[in-house]
């Protein structure tokens, strides 16, 4: 196990998120156990990861809204933060994982960085705007912790590793 992957899933269980590692081939079952009702998905750029056949990849706006879980490709991981990075696109994939209830994130073990120094370094490679997510929308703002106020409010990671 990499030291960079047991310290992201440590990360992740600290903000109460299930971490998955998966086989490529295997990728499309764990979507399908963790996706809950109506599901969304931006679609991979991986020819050998594919959605389960009931998750809608180009969803219109009503299929957006009803909605209960979206699944995303992460550009990368931060390990020591727990984080994925989501990029932005035109068609406004970001979208798939901000307005659903859960949100399940699939990043290549390969693509796990240790630190948000690493991090920076891949933001210099990569031209483009993103999000950068750790576990569940939350906030504290009116005084008790409530989580799903601006996002998410469950979050699960599938780590797919060759």
């Amino acid at each position: 196990m990499s030291t960079e992957y047991q310290v992201f899933s440590e990360s992740l269980a600290d903000v109460g998120v299930d971490t998955r590692r998966v086989a490529p081939e295997d990728a499309d079952s764990a979507i399908e156990e963790l996706r809950a009702g109506d599901t969304v998905a931006v679609p991979f750029e991986r020819d050998d990861l594919t959605v389960p056949d009931a998750v809608t990849t180009d969803p219109t706006p009503a299929e957006l809204r009803a909605a209960r879980t979206g699944v995303t490709p992460a550009a990368f991981a931060v390990a020591d933060y727990g984080s994925v990075v989501l990029p932005s696109t035109p068609a406004g994939s970001e979208l798939v994982s901000l307005f659903v209830d859960r949100h399940v994130a699939v990043v290549d073990g390969h693509d796990i960085v240790p630190d948000m120094e690493r991090a920076f370094d891949r933001f210099g490679q990569d031209a483009g705007s993103a999000i950068i997510a750790t576990g569940p929308s939350a906030t504290a703002d009116m005084g008790a912790l409530v989580t799903g106020a601006h996002g998410p409010s469950e979050v699960r990671v599938i780590v797919v590793e060759d």
